[in-house]
């Protein structure tokens, strides 16, 4: 199925050339969706940025473009609003025949719903989750995997290669303290360390750093298994990556429950090319020793006295920092892996970091102008009080906790529904645990696409697992809603034929359908500015269109009604359940067929 809005784009721009010569080829088209359903279902404002072009005014550049338009096979005639608006509503039989071009859902595989992939699929690299290895993955780690998985998921979709790497911090200071505390507590598995286990590696951590802290021989020890472990001495390094791999099975069952897929590429990956890249940005000149380090100077960055800010690349003392590291994995991500889309799903808190890092980048020629890069930057969770999310004794809420939680609340739900013969489904043991993980899951998922990038928003139970409101219990139940109604029509959606034909006469079958046909601007928008809850407001609007369109006062008869209109109105029914069914799964949400 062909977005509407890329079409109407593609008319315009054929109007502007036809009507003003080429010299309005690149001039935008600038058509969006109409904010007002009154003035049509799609607006282009490009007369009014044409008027200061071309030295007339807006509205008679309008009429131009509107008299030189070939839409008459998909809009009624345009009209002109205010001082140059150009307003376009859809034909009820272009909508019909659209929705009608998709092909059924197949019976394995992906459910495309005739959504295209990408004209020229890129390689793309999706910088995401990245916890540190020393620690449990806590909450500040819910964002950047959940958006990096949906961001992944929906380029992916769109036909393009997704690397999604988890650049995990398993390097540093810190593994000779972690490795050292290993040897001294658990000796007996140093001779057997595949069968290493620690139910708790948060509190091996601090146990590991109160020791550091207290004990100065302690200390010393773990600085010498640093000196050891950046050496390469055997032992040392059998050891940490015994520990590496302890760490990574605790986040691997995050990512597992998650439903996450994600390539594990920490910092030590790196380690043996760091020095290549600090000579060769020497030897380019474009780094210079100060005070004993290797610094990059970036036009435009200064400090809060005016002073350049340095890059630190190498250290007086000789070591590395995250920059470096950084910098390496940019380059090798371009020249490597082919990356030429590059996205870190990141806090806002580094924005100058990554801005620092993309300009040293491109000064380098390791980021050239043909690969993007771009900082997905997110807010923090806060807690119920908008303060930053802690446990009541004040420490940091592990990940694992948290959904924990969400499912056990979920349960709770479940219970209460199981316990009300009007709602009671019927569920085993073995259902009920599986309803409750599934909307546990999809709820801290859905709440946390459906929130702004870049602001802090306060994390509520009661909120994200609500059966109304833009939630994923609601989304979930209306899919089931819909699913259930073709087990009630006596009819599997599947083998509704594929030419059955659609009728919109019914507002609210017009008004369904012009939501459903705008699924492929949809991804598309969502897969160029990476902004998932534009989806989770698209699945909103389209639960809340199908209400009215099921809705017996304000909208039709579907099992019930007469035929030809039964067939239609299923087949609607169908490609609603299906769109959500697709658009949940993009966010990394699995649905129920009953709930």
């Amino acid at each position: 199925m062909e977005s509407i809005l890329a079409e109407l784009e593609f008319r315009v721009r054929q109007a502007l050339v036809n009507c003003f010569g080429d010299g309005c080829r690149d001039v935008e088209p600038q058509v969006r969706l109409s904010q007002d359903e009154r003035f049509g279902d799609y607006q282009s404002n490009c007369a009014m940025g044409l008027g200061k072009k071309l030295g007339k005014k807006p509205r008679e550049l309008a009429r131009e473009i509107v008299d030189g338009l070939d839409v008459a096979e998909l809009c009624e005639p345009p009209d002109i609003a205010g001082p140059g608006f150009i307003n376009f509503r859809l034909k009820p039989s272009a909508i019909a025949a659209r929705l009608q071009s998709i092909p059924p859902a197949p019976r394995e595989g992906v459910d495309r719903m005739g959504v295209k992939t990408a004209t020229e699929p890129i390689t793309v690299v999706v910088d995401m989750s990245s916890p540190n290895l020393a620690k449990e993955m806590h909450v500040g780690h819910l964002r950047s995997t959940i958006l990096g998985d949906c961001v992944a998921r929906i380029l992916e979709f769109k036909g393009h290669q997704v690397h999604r790497i988890n650049h995990v911090g398993d390097w540093g200071t810190q593994f000779g303290m972690l490795v050292t505390h290993l040897r001294n507590t658990r000796p007996e598995v140093l001779g057997n360390l595949d069968q290493l286990r620690l139910p708790d590696l948060e509190s091996f951590y601090v146990s590991a750093k109160a020791e550091f802290d207290r004990d100065p021989g302690f200390a010393a020890q773990a600085r010498k298994a640093v000196t050891q472990l950046q050496g390469g001495d055997p032992e040392t390094l059998r050891i940490w990556k015994a520990f590496c791999d302890e760490s990574l099975r605790h986040c691997g069952a995050i990512y597992d429950r998650l439903d996450v897929r994600i390539e594990n590429c920490g910092e030590s990956f790196y380690n043996d090319l760091l020095p290549g890249v600090v000579e060769e940005l020497l030897s380019k000149g474009l780094a210079t020793i100060s005070e004993g380090a290797v610094c990059v100077f970036l036009d435009g960055f200064v400090n809060r006295e005016g002073n350049p800010l340095p890059m630190i690349v190498r250290k007086s003392d000789g070591g590395y920092n995250y920059a470096t590291t950084d910098l390496t994995a940019l380059k090798y991500r371009v020249e490597q892996l082919g990356a030429r889309r590059i996205v870190y799903v990141v806090g806002v808190t580094q924005k100058q970091h990554l801005q620092m890092l993309f300009a040293a980048g491109r000064k380098a020629g390791w980021a050239p102008a043909n690969v993007l890069t771009e900082h997905l930057a997110f807010g923090s969770v806060l807690g119920p009080d908008g303060r930053p999310f802690k446990t009541r004794e004040g420490g940091t809420v592990k990940l694992k906790d948290l959904l924990d939680e969400a499912v056990f609340r979920a349960r709770q739900v479940v219970e209460s529904n199981e316990d009300d013969k009007a709602k009671a489904r019927g569920l085993n043991e073995a259902d009920r645990q599986r309803v409750a993980e599934t909307v546990g899951m999809a709820a801290v998922r859905y709440f946390d696409l459906s929130h702004n990038l870049a602001s802090d928003y306060k994390f509520n139970f009661d909120h994200m697992l609500a059966m109304e409101g833009n939630t994923a219990p609601y989304m979930l139940y209306a899919y089931a809603r819909i699913r259930s109604i073709g087990r009630k029509a006596g009819v599997d959606y599947a083998d509704i034929p594929a030419d059955t034909p659609i009728t919109l006469e019914h507002e609210s079958e017009l008004k369904l359908a012009k939501v459903l046909v705008r699924f492929p601007e949809v991804v598309s928008t969502v897969a160029g500015e990476l902004h998932p809850n534009i989806l989770t407001e698209y699945l909103y609007e389209t639960s809340k269109a199908f209400s009215l369109f099921y809705d017996r006062v304000h909208g039709v008869r579907v099992i019930d009604a007469p035929p030809p209109a039964r067939m239609s109105r299923l087949r609607l029914c169908d490609l609603a359940a299906r769109t959500l069914r697709l658009g949940l799964g993009l966010l990394g949400i699995r649905t129920l067929e009953q709930m």
